[in-house]
């Protein structure tokens, strides 16, 4: 966390300039945070939890990155290599945990931001946050996250619907469904993942329901990760990496169409674009040729006790775990600015920003096929470089040396007069 110091110790000189302010203590958050204090930037990190990392915390047991050790790690401090290659959510954890200490990173935690606006002058930035604060910032990363609030579909009869029904979101592991019958919604990387952590947790019965076939990979290929070839592809024409991919998907997995997964039609680069990333195969494959997963069609209601598909059959599962992803929900913090396209995306992210909003950073809110965290840690350079650009670096040398001061006594105390919290739902 942050860094501390015992009470007594004399205190370095704070720059009066107001802070860069990070709302997120994710990986890009605190990537953002260390990139901006290298280059003499002071950035306080905002939290509104209780420590940093807490969306990996709440993962599912058995994840494992999809992104090699080496490619995964943030800027200025390598993961272990006691990690092993395919890095497991504890470990990611743990990796967040002591980057956070090792850069001595200015990180306040119970403090949720609502709402980003314009100061009245219009140089800077003002974030209404928990607890009546009003912080004022020189310039504002939105590090939230790209898997923020779960999205359950609005099912027909799902309301009434008595079974047991939850978002993967919820999911840990495989114990509370030993001996049950389980249907899984979804069939991307976590859907695929849990259907296989069901099936080898003792489950009695796994199905999967799937609107849209995936593209699935080896998650490597005689020692070669599927990453590097996302690398190695990204900039190349999206027509042309659909002709390399069709050939290489064919030899390294095997077609299912005989147990419901069709090869897709859509080329897989084509695929990506439009937000979806190929399946990383870590059992699902061999699960569906055995059996012990089993594909249907994708759910279209639920009637009467039972779940009615697309096909047109019923099915009773004992329970239904929906792996259907998330939105942003970046509309209530930011919305109202312009910065946000028909879907709720940012318009810029990186080290660009909205022509309506300069000064306003975002990283995180897009999936690429090279991986997350390291497209994080290349926007956490360029935001950094943008910031220091456009504002320069005051006081640089005081940041410096004030890596221990108090980023809560520094920035949680409202600047003004504590206002009445809304009644109604504040966005998350």
């Amino acid at each position: 966390m942050a860094a501390s110091r015992p009470a007594d110790a004399p205190r370095p000189p704070v720059p009066a300039d107001p802070p860069v302010y990070v709302i997120g203590a994710g990986p890009g958050g605190l990537a953002v945070a260390r990139e901006l204090r290298e280059r003499g930037v002071r950035a306080v990190v905002l939290e509104k939890s209780d420590r940093v990392g807490a969306s990996w915390r709440g993962h599912y047991d058995r994840l494992r990155l999809h992104t090699t050790r080496r490619l995964s790690a943030l800027p200025g401090l390598p993961m272990p290599r006691r990690f092993g290659r395919w890095v497991s959510r504890d470990d990611v954890v743990r990796y967040l945990e002591k980057y956070a200490e090792h850069h001595r990173l200015e990180i306040v935690t119970g403090v949720e931001v609502h709402r980003v606006e314009r100061t009245a002058d219009g140089t800077g930035w003002l974030l209404r946050a928990s607890g009546g604060r009003e912080l004022t910032g020189s310039a504002v990363v939105v590090a939230t996250g790209f898997n923020h609030t779960p999205r359950l579909p609005d099912w027909p009869g799902s309301a009434e619907y008595d079974g047991e029904l939850l978002h993967a979101a919820g999911y840990r592991d495989a114990a509370p469904y030993r001996g049950r019958d389980v249907l899984v919604v979804g069939v991307g990387n976590t859907g695929a993942e849990i259907a296989v952590d069901l099936a080898e947790g003792g489950a009695a019965r796994v199905r999967l329901a799937v609107r849209t076939p995936p593209h699935i990979l080896r998650r490597s290929t005689l020692g070669w990760p599927a990453q590097y070839t996302g690398v190695l592809v990204r900039r190349l024409p999206v027509r042309l990496v659909d002709r390399l991919a069709g050939p290489v998907g064919r030899l390294s997995t095997p077609d299912l169409s005989a147990h419901g997964l069709p090869r897709p039609d859509t080329g897989l680069y084509s695929r990506v674009r439009q937000g979806a990333i190929p399946v990383q195969d870590v059992g699902l494959v061999d699960a569906v040729r055995t059996g012990r997963v089993e594909v249907v069609a994708a759910v279209r209601a639920f009637e009467d006790g039972a779940v009615v598909l697309a096909d047109g059959s019923r099915i009773t599962p004992d329970a239904v775990i929906a792996a259907t992803g998330y939105v942003r929900a970046l509309e209530g913090l930011v919305g109202h600015l312009g910065v946000l396209d028909g879907r709720g995306r940012p318009v810029a992210h990186g080290g660009r920003t909205s022509p309506r909003a300069p000064g306003l950073y975002f990283t995180g809110f897009t999936n690429p096929i090279s991986g997350m965290l390291r497209e994080l840690a290349i926007d956490a350079g360029r935001i950094a470089k943008a910031v220091k650009r456009s504002a320069g670096a005051p006081a640089a040398k005081a940041v410096k040396e004030s890596a221990g001061t108090s980023a809560a006594e520094a920035v949680v105390e409202p600047v003004v007069e504590p206002v009445v919290e809304p009644t109604a739902e504040e966005p998350k």
